[in-house]
């Protein structure tokens, strides 16, 4: 199983995204849309899981919720906007992944037994810090994730 991740669209959806995510099982959006056709766009590719950010108060995102936990391949995952408001253990909770993005800032970590996902920003530029995304897979030794640079 391979799963898109990608966040902080702010309503731009690019053509690299799209090309990067071509094949995968699952879309995983970190929230800060943007725009509600980014979702209808991306719901073509593959089933679509999303959360909305601190950008996304029109009222069509409020059917997106701040939090969300699943399981995808075996994987338990918990996704939130911003990782610093996370108030829990997650490991104490059995989740193998936390997915955030916010901060604009790719992240692949290790702590405690959980992989923290933060796969960057999609969309526009901020400050000088690059436009990624991230493909998460299971792995026999637990979930790996590789960042996806969408511009050079």
């Amino acid at each position: 199983m391979r799963i898109g991740v990608i966040s902080d669209t702010h309503g731009l959806l690019r053509p690299e995204a799209l090309v990067a995510l071509a094949g995968v099982d699952r879309i995983l959006h970190g929230g800060d849309i943007g725009r509600e056709d980014i979702v209808t766009a991306l719901e073509k590719i593959a089933p679509v899981t999303a959360i909305r950010g601190n950008v996304d108060t029109a009222p069509w995102c409020r059917r997106f919720p701040e939090t969300r936990d699943l399981e995808l391949g075996g994987l338990r995952l918990h996704m939130r906007h911003d990782r610093k408001t996370l108030d829990f253990d997650p490991a104490a909770r059995g989740f193998d992944v936390v997915i955030s993005g916010h901060s604009h800032k790719p992240l692949i970590e290790r702590r405690g037994g959980v992989l923290y996902l933060n796969p960057g920003a999609a969309g526009p530029r901020r400050f000088k810090l690059p436009i990624t995304m991230a493909i998460l897979r299971p792995g026999s030794d637990g979930p790996m994730a590789d960042l996806v640079p969408l511009l050079d």
